[in-house]
């Protein structure tokens, strides 16, 4: 037996939502990352919207279609996602805890705050392994497996692991 959507709150409705992994790293959710900002109603409408961590993020659809199919699947049958582009995502929306889930799962999470100048100053950033904790890293890509991530390599284990990149 579904639930009419009438009979979730918000809050009941976003909790829902805030379990969908994310498409390209599913060990963090659209929560954990900050692309699930808010869910509202307009009669029997639910409205969700999210941020994308860039203007041109192909995983923004995946996410949309996660959206509309686990509501339908709850009963929720009229749902309308629109993307918000402002105020512009950040990687400090990503929580604490997805930081280290990243870490866990071999992503060198962003750095504490997206004020990162290197690419300016010429100076590195000062990244851990997520293997092994070595500092002794260097830079391969600027582009790792999604835009979104950058490319090193562990000079100390040998290992290659992406950062997630300070946006």
């Amino acid at each position: 037996m579904t639930q009419e959507a009438h009979t979730y709150t918000n809050q009941e409705i976003f909790r829902l939502l805030a379990t969908i992994p994310d498409p390209e790293i599913p060990v963090i959710t659209i929560e954990d990352l900050g692309v699930l900002r808010s869910v509202t109603r307009e009669g029997d409408m639910v409205h969700v919207c999210i941020t994308p961590t860039y203007s041109g993020c192909p995983a923004m659809k995946m996410i949309e279609q996660d959206i509309v199919s686990l509501l339908k699947e709850k009963g929720i049958e009229k749902v309308k996602v629109d993307m918000v582009y402002a105020p512009a995502w950040t990687t400090d929306w990503i929580s604490d805890e997805a930081k280290e889930k990243l870490r866990r799962y071999g992503i060198a999470p962003p750095e504490k705050a997206t004020a990162d100048k290197s690419a300016i100053t010429g100076k590195p950033k000062h990244l851990a392994c997520p293997r092994c904790g070595s500092k002794n890293v260097e830079m391969i890509s600027q582009f790792g497996s999604t835009a979104c991530k950058a490319l090193y390599k562990c000079l100390d284990c040998k290992e290659p692991f992406d950062y997630f990149k300070c946006i």
